[in-house]
């Protein structure tokens, strides 16, 4: 992944770039994300992991961390005779775009005040001050 925002603007990106630069998910990540959304029904982690061709500890990890970006949902499956075990599938395609949108949109502000803050900070060196050196 290219370093600063200059690099990332010149790169061909795909929009599942998006899943690694806005929420810095891995490959294993994406790969686990794309298995749940070909799925047709929700999967079990020893399911996911099969199919990604990874540990279950491995694919449990991946699946928490989208769990933490809210790319999943989980659900809770009960036995009848007791007990119960888990089960992930993708969330709503809109709701994920509207969060980054969101994301996006929070990180523009931020980087909108950092840039005042830089123009207000460095504004006496356009008057003819000397910036003291380091």
């Amino acid at each position: 992944m290219a370093n600063s925002m200059a690099e990332q603007l010149q790169q061909d990106m795909v929009c599942e770039g998006l899943l690694e630069c806005i929420h810095g998910l891995k490959q294993l990540d994406k790969d686990c994300f794309r298995v749940m959304v070909e799925s047709e029904e929700a999967l079990t982690i020893d399911e996911v992991a099969d199919r990604v061709d990874r540990e279950r500890s491995t694919a449990y990890r991946s699946i928490q961390r989208l769990l933490q970006s809210g790319f999943i949902q989980k659900e809770q499956i009960n036995y009848e005779q007791g007990g119960y075990y888990h089960v992930y599938y993708p969330t709503d395609p809109a709701q994920i775009a509207n969060d980054m949108q969101r994301m996006l949109n929070d990180w523009y502000a931020k980087m909108g005040q950092l840039i005042q803050e830089f123009e207000d900070k460095y504004e006496h060196a356009d008057a003819g001050t000397e910036v003291p050196a380091r």
